[in-house]
């Protein structure tokens, strides 16, 4: 065994990557329960697809969360410090109001319910701006490729819990009962946050409001340069906008195919996760040989050519009866939609994770992803009415065509022959 590949077998298996799975679950989790479960549970109750597209507002604090990252990076809770305080704190209300979603009808309560979505979203965008700045501030640049792959990938494999396992249930026992178990794997990551310690042995200190708020925003321009730092939030937000619409209605399209949720969920749980493992494997380690910029070719590549899977679904369903080849299709589809999404947004976030400055960690990765996630928030609250309108098979080609921009400007951003 030569000495690279004994260096490359340290760099993977080490308490960093084993913490960088923890914090990729935990983020996923929240997410992938608005994501999956929540359409298929309104789909499930008789609510219309106009409105399960338009629950995707209440996802809108991912887009503002950069507004109270600045005060994050200098408030610290519970005296354990900056990092760990606001990711246990936004763990314990995960927690809690997961559990009480299933105890409201959706015929009878769509307003409660879309309030409480609201507060998880608000919660696990806080969450999220604690893990990002806690993996920023505990990888060394070199690691950051390798770690936040087996972060998204973890990310992704958390999302078998709500979208498959949680499906299944649904078909034994009430919804409170199935929203209970979910949120009872929010567990491990409180866990998590007890056991591991600051990466950095800082304490927040006494800003003035331009510390906090204009330093981060103005350094980052100031390096880059007015036009480069428009050009990169421009890739950030075009780079997965159409998977990103392609995905946010994907349960509802599986029921409206024919399928039906103890179908969806057995498979999304075996078609979905050796991708998802493979992905994090492969792709971090190509990140490591590489490098950052290479990968966001190839793997957006794939990612663009898995929206084309949901299409040729489209165009095979509705099916009147589900057959072994019907089911074939769907895993297809699942896989490599898990294996397409998932290394691309390994990736995108490598990248965010690299543009950032350490000194201004969590509020300039909040202020990315918050970038990131506005097609996710404002524009997948249309798709509802495009699929209305347009039908699954043209909805799914638009998808595929707006997933073009973000790919283009990587000349820009990330060129190819760019040595990092």
């Amino acid at each position: 065994m030569t000495n690279e590949q004994n260096s490359l077998i340290k760099t993977i298996f080490t308490e960093k990557m084993l913490i960088c799975i923890f914090t990729g679950f935990a983020s996923g989790l929240p997410f992938y329960l608005l994501l999956q479960l929540l359409p298929a549970w309104l789909e499930s109750e008789g609510i219309n697809i106009k409105t399960i597209g338009a629950f995707s507002l209440t996802q809108f604090p991912y887009i503002l969360k950069f507004v109270w990252a600045p005060f994050m990076d200098n408030i610290s809770l519970f005296n354990i410090g900056r990092r760990r305080g606001w990711m246990l704190a936004s763990q314990i209300v995960l927690v809690f109001f997961i559990t009480i979603l299933g105890f409201f009808s959706p015929t009878l309560n769509i307003w409660i319910i879309a309030a409480i979505c609201f507060i998880i979203a608000l919660f696990s965008a806080t969450q999220d701006i604690a893990l990002d700045a806690f993996r920023r501030e505990l990888l060394l640049d070199n690691e950051q490729g390798l770690g936040n792959s087996i972060h998204t990938n973890a990310y992704r494999v958390a999302g078998l819990v709500p979208g498959s396992l949680s499906l299944i249930l649904s078909n034994y026992l009430p919804w409170n009962s199935v929203f209970i178990i979910t949120g009872l794997f929010m567990l491990p990551a409180i866990i998590m946050t007890l056991k591991v310690k600051e990466p950095i042995n800082q304490t927040p200190k006494n800003h003035n409001i331009e510390d906090i708020i204009i330093k981060p925003f103005s350094e980052f321009i100031n390096r880059q340069g007015i036009k480069s730092a428009l050009t990169i939030l421009a890739f950030i937000f075009l780079y997965k906008l159409g998977d990103s619409m392609a995905t946010s209605l994907a349960t509802p399209f599986y029921l409206q195919m024919g399928f039906s949720r103890l179908d969806i969920g057995w498979i999304a749980k075996n078609a979905s996760l050796w991708p998802s493992v493979f992905g994090a494997l492969i792709g971090g380690i190509l990140m490591l040989k590489i490098g950052i910029n290479r990968a966001l070719w190839l793997f957006g590549f794939v990612q663009v050519i898995s929206i084309l899977g949901f299409a040729w679904l489209s165009v095979e369903g509705p099916f009147t009866e589900i057959t072994y080849n019907a089911k074939i299709l769907l895993a297809l589809v699942i896989s490599f939609e898990a294996l397409g999404v998932g290394l691309g947004s390994a990736a995108f976030v490598a990248f965010i994770a690299k543009t950032t400055n350490p000194l201004y960690t969590a509020t300039q990765f909040a202020l990315f992803t918050s970038i990131a996630s506005i097609p996710r928030t404002l524009i997948n609250a249309t798709t509802g009415i495009m699929v209305n309108y347009l039908g699954w098979t043209t909805f799914f080609g638009l998808c595929t065509i707006l997933a073009i921009p973000g790919m283009l400007l990587l000349l820009k951003v990330a060129p190819w022959n760019t040595k990092e």
